[in-house]
C-alpha cells in the first residue's frame, strides 16, 4: 500500500541517517587510527580486522615482556634480600671472630702471667738444686771420702754395714769383757779363799796362782778393745747419717730436678699454646677483615641487584603504560569495524528497503492497472445492475477499508507484544537454565563444604594428635639427648668442678657445678666451651642415629678443627671422644686438624699442602706413623 511505501521511505531515511551518523563518526576516528584512509568509505574492514590483530600480537609481546621483567624484579629482589642477609651473617661472624680475638687476647695476658710465674718457679728450683748439691759437696767432705752424685746410696750401704760388724764386734767385745770380767772375780774369790783359781789346791802347793794376773791383763786388754770398738762404731754411725744424708740430699735434688722438667714442660707447652692463639687472634682478625670486605662486597652486589630490579621494574611501567595504548588504539580500531559494520549494515538495509519499495511500486502499478479495470468493470457493472446494490457494495467496501485500517495498527500491536512475549519467554527461559546451572552448583558446592568441613574435623584431630605427639617426642628426646650429652661431657672434661648438664624443654642447657651453683654455657671458659660443643654435637648425633635404627646407614660424623680452643691436655681426651663414636657404631669421623696427636690417632690420614706462590693445593695419602715421625722430627 502507498502507507507501506512511505514507512519504507521514512525507514530509509533512518537508516541513511544513522549510516552518516557512523560516518561522521569514523572520520573523527581514522586520524587517531593507523590506518592509511582519510575518508570513512575507502576503510576496509579486513584492514582493520589486520590492523588490530597486529595490536593484539603487539600487546601479547608486551604482556610476555612484563611479565619476564616482573619475574626478572622478583628474582632481583630475592638475590638482594639474600645478599642483604648473607651480608648481615658475614658481619655478625666478622664480629664473633674480633669478639673472640679479644677473649684470646685476655686469655694470653693471663697465660703470660702464668708464665712468668713458672719461670721465677724454674729460678727458684734451680736455685734449691744448686744449694743442694753445695750441701751435697759439704757433706761428701766431712764424710772424707770421694762420693761422687749419685752414689750415695751405695756408700750408705756400704757404711751401714761397717757400722753394723762394728755393732757386732762392740756386742762380741762386751760379752768377752763380762765373761773375763766374771773369771777374774771368780778368781779373786778362790784366791781370797787361799785356793788355786785354776785347779782348787791349796795357795801353797798350787801351781797356777801367778794365772790370775794374766787374765787381769787379758780383761784390760779386752776392756781397751771394747773402747775402740765402741770409738769405731760411734764414728761409722755418724758417718752413716751424713751418708743417709747425703742421699737425702741426691732425692731432692732428682725431686727438683723432676719439677723443674715438669715446670719447664709446662712452660715450653703454654708458650706453644701462647703462640697457637697469637696465631689464631692473628686468623681471628685477618678472617674478620676478610669476612667484612665480603660482606661490603655483598652489599655492593647487593644495590646493584636493586638497581636492577628497579631497571626491571621500570621496564614494566614502560611495557604497561605501551600496553594501555596499545588497548585505547585496539578499542579505537574495534570502535571502527563496529561502525564500519554499521555503515555496511545501513548501506545493506537501505539496499533492502530500495528493493522492497521497488516492489511495491510494482505492484502498486499492477494495483493501478487492475483498478482500472475494476472501474471499467464497475462502470459495467453499473450499467448492468442497480445503483442502490452498488451503493450498498461501495459502502460494505468502505466499511471493510475502515475496519482494515482499524485493524492494522492493532495488529501491529499484537505482533510487537507477542515479539515481546517471546523475547521475555526467552530470557525466561535463559534465567530457569541458569537457576537451575546455580541449582546444581549449590547442590555441588553444598557436598564440598560438607566434605571440607569432615576434612577440616579431622585435619583439627590430626593436628591435635600430631601436637601431643610432637610434645610427647620433644619430652622423650630431651631426656635421651640430656643423658647422652652427660655421657659424652663426662668421657671428655673429667674433672671435680661440674657435677651434670640440664636440658630443658625448650632445649635450653645450664651447666651445675659440684657445689650446686649453676652456670650457662657463655660462662664456661673458652676450652671448656669447646669441649661442651663438641660433646653437644656428638650427643645429637648419637640421638639422630638411634633414630635411624639401621634403616639408613649411618652418615659421617665431621668435625672440623675441634682443636682450635683446646689446650694439648684436653686433646687426648678429644681422641677417646673419636674411639667413643666409634665404639658407639659410627663407621666414618671426618677429623679436620692440625694438632699432631689427634693425627696420629687416625687410621686413615690425607694430607693437603698449599703452595705459598701459586696458593695450589695438592693431596696426599699418608700412613699416621709417617706423620708422627715428621712432627717428632720437628
Amino acid at each position: 500500500t502507498e502507507r507501506e511505501r512511505d514507512d519504507l521511505a521514512e525507514e530509509i531515511d533512518d537508516r541513511r541517517e544513522a549510516r552518516e551518523a557512523a560516518v561522521e563518526t569514523l572520520a573523527d576516528l581514522l586520524p587517531e587510527t593507523a590506518l592509511d584512509a582519510d575518508d570513512p568509505d575507502t576503510v576496509e574492514s579486513g584492514a582493520v580486522e589486520d590492523l588490530i590483530d597486529d595490536l593484539e600480537a603487539e600487546d601479547e609481546d608486551h604482556r610476555d615482556a612484563v611479565e619476564e621483567a616482573r619475574l626478572e624484579a622478583a628474582e632481583y629482589t630475592n638475590e638482594v634480600e639474600n645478599l642483604r642477609e648473607r651480608a648481615d651473617e658475614l658481619e655478625s661472624e666478622a664480629a664473633e671472630n674480633r669478639e673472640r680475638a679479644e677473649e684470646l687476647e685476655g686469655e694470653i695476658e693471663e697465660t703470660r702471667e702464668t708464665l712468668a710465674e713458672r719461670r721465677e718457679s724454674l729460678a727458684d728450683l734451680d736455685e734449691r738444686t744448686e744449694e743442694l748439691r753445695e750441701e751435697f759437696a759439704e757433706v761428701a767432705a766431712d764424710l772424707a771420702a770421694d762420693v761422687a752424685f749419685g752414689e750415695a746410696e751405695s756408700v750408705r750401704e756400704s757404711l751401714a754395714a761397717d757400722h753394723d760388724e762394728g755393732v757386732e764386734s762392740v756386742a762380741g767385745l762386751k760379752a768377752d769383757v763380762e765373761n773375763q770380767r766374771e773369771a777374774v772375780a771368780e778368781a779373786e774369790e778362790l784366791l781370797e779363799a787361799g785356793k788355786c783359781p785354776e785347779c782348787g789346791q791349796d795357795v801353797a802347793g798350787a801351781p797356777h796362782v801367778d794365772s790370775i794376773e794374766d787374765d787381769r791383763e787379758r780383761l784390760a786388754e779386752l776392756e781397751s778393745d771394747l773402747d775402740d770398738a765402741r770409738e769405731r762404731r760411734d764414728d761409722l754411725a755418724a758417718r752413716v747419717e751424713r751418708a743417709e744424708r747425703l742421699v737425702e740430699i741426691e732425692d731432692s735434688v732428682a725431686e727438683a730436678e723432676s719439677n723443674r722438667e715438669n715446670v719447664a714442660q709446662l712452660v715450653e707447652e703454654r708458650e706453644s699454646v701462647l703462640d697457637e692463639k697469637t696465631d689464631q687472634i692473628e686468623e681471628l682478625r685477618e678472617a674478620a677483615a676478610d669476612l667484612d670486605a665480603e660482606a661490603a662486597e655483598k652489599r655492593e652486589t647487593a644495590a646493584e641487584r636493586e638497581s636492577e630490579a628497579e631497571a626491571s621494574r621500570e621496564r614494566v611501567d614502560e611495557h604497561n603504560e605501551a600496553r594501555s595504548d596499545l588497548s585505547d588504539r585496539i578499542d579505537r580500531l574495534e570502535r571502527v569495524a563496529d561502525l564500519l559494520e554499521t555503515v555496511g549494515d545501513a548501506d545493506d538495509a537501505v539496499e533492502r528497503l530500495r528493493e522492497r519499495r521497488e516492489q511495491l511500486d510494482e505492484r502498486n502499478d499492477e494495483r493501478r492497472e487492475r483498478l482500472v479495470d475494476l472501474r471499467e468493470r464497475r462502470d459495467s457493472l453499473r450499467e448492468e445492475f442497480d445503483e442502490s446494490a452498488v451503493e450498498s457494495a461501495r459502502e460494505e467496501r468502505e466499511r471493510a477499508e475502515e475496519y482494515i485500517e482499524q485493524v492494522d495498527p492493532r495488529l501491529a500491536e499484537l505482533r510487537e507484544n507477542r515479539d515481546e512475549l517471546r523475547a521475555a519467554i526467552g530470557g525466561v527461559e535463559t534465567e530457569i537454565e541458569e537457576l537451575e546451572a546455580l541449582r546444581e552448583q549449590r547442590e555441588d558446592l553444598a557436598e564440598r563444604v560438607a566434605w571440607l568441613d569432615s576434612l577440616y574435623e579431622e585435619a583439627e584431630q590430626l593436628q591435635r594428635t600430631y601436637g601431643d605427639l610432637r610434645a610427647e617426642l620433644r619430652r622423650r628426646n630431651v631426656e635421651s639427648l640430656e643423658a647422652m650429652l652427660n655421657e659424652v661431657f663426662d668421657l671428655v672434661y673429667r674433672n671435680d668442678s661440674y657435677a651434670r648438664i640440664e636440658l630443658s624443654d625448650e632445649y635450653e642447657l645450664t651447666v651445675y657445678q659440684k657445689d650446686g651453683e649453676a652456670l650457662e654455657p657463655e660462662q664456661l671458659s673458652g676450652g671448656e666451651r669447646a669441649l661442651f660443643n663438641l660433646s653437644l654435637r656428638c650427643a645429637i648425633y648419637r640421638l639422630l642415629a638411634e633414630g635411624i635404627e639401621g634403616a639408613a646407614p649411618m652418615p659421617p660424623l665431621i668435625l672440623d678443627e675441634p682443636t682450635v680452643f683446646l689446650d694439648s691436655g684436653h686433646v687426648s681426651q678429644l681422641v677417646e671422644l673419636v674411639r667413643a663414636m666409634r665404639d658407639y657404631g659410627v663407621e666414618q669421623i671426618l677429623v679436620v686438624s692440625h694438632d699432631d696427636e689427634l693425627v696420629g690417632a687416625a687410621e686413615d690420614l690425607v694430607r693437603v699442602n698449599k703452595a705459598p706462590r701459586t696458593n695450589r693445593s695438592t693431596v696426599a695419602r699418608e700412613e699416621p706413623t709417617e706423620r708422627l715421625a715428621e712432627a717428632s722430627a720437628d
